[in-house]
């Protein structure tokens, strides 16, 4: 059974994450949730996190020490990351993601992945200079003309784009043949569609306020069935 919290929750991992980023969402959430080795740098700003999750193979001693016993939650399997593994284990109406880009190209992909995966979660992405979210069915975003917009697509799918300098009611988007990256608002608002889920939406950190504001409107895509292993 996952943590249910009623506020937004702060999740933690292990990778960079400068005083500046933290100061960003520090205040926006009620919990703070550690990824395994998150909990550090939880502790390194002298805050005690509400949950740990994760395989605990990079927890430090000294956080073992520090964190009550109960808040620690161990999941074994290998199967998944520790930001998987966190997003998996708490219930919240939005989740900051901090600490998982940055560093590792491969553990940046794979919190994309994460993205993608649980797209019918509102997740926030928050980097040094980005807000990434998965791109949901339907959302509409109050941005400043000329601010950046980016669409990354990590599938195949159709998104619908108005309000930008370059907008399509249809465009089909693929990871191989066509990416949406590089584009800017126009007269605004921003409306945007995608048929199926895949796609990242890429802004400049400082539209953290109104992305979180589009999703609390947005339309999410329905959870996608776990694909059965072949034997």
């Amino acid at each position: 059974m996952p943590l249910k919290y009623s506020d937004s929750v702060v999740l933690v991992g292990g990778g960079p994450l400068s005083p500046d980023i933290f100061d960003v969402v520090k205040y926006r959430a009620g919990f703070f949730v550690a990824a395994d080795s998150g909990a550090d740098a939880l502790l390194a700003r002298e805050v005690i996190p509400d949950a740990v999750i994760g395989d605990m193979d990079s927890l430090s001693e000294r956080a073992r020490a520090a964190i009550p016993k109960d808040r620690l939650v161990a999941v074994s399997e290998q199967d998944s990351t520790d930001f998987d593994k966190a997003v998996r284990g708490i219930d919240t109406p939005l989740i900051y993601a901090v600490g998982f880009t940055g560093g590792r190209l491969d553990h940046e992909l794979a919190a994309l992945h994460v993205l993608v995966r649980y797209g019918h979660r509102a997740i926030v992405l928050v980097g040094e200079e980005d807000v990434t979210v998965h791109l949901p069915a339907r959302i509409t975003l109050d941005l400043p003309r000329g601010m950046r917009v980016s669409l990354f697509p990590l599938d195949a799918v159709t998104v619908g784009m108005e309000g930008l300098r370059w907008s399509f009611k249809a465009l089909a988007l693929h990871p191989i043949h066509k990416i949406g990256t590089s584009n800017e608002v126009g007269e605004g608002p921003v409306v945007l569609t995608s048929d199926a889920p895949g796609a990242l939406l890429i802004v400049p950190r400082s539209a953290l306020d109104a992305v979180v504001a589009g999703l609390s409107r947005a339309d999410l895509h329905s959870p996608q069935p776990e694909l059965s292993a072949k034997t």
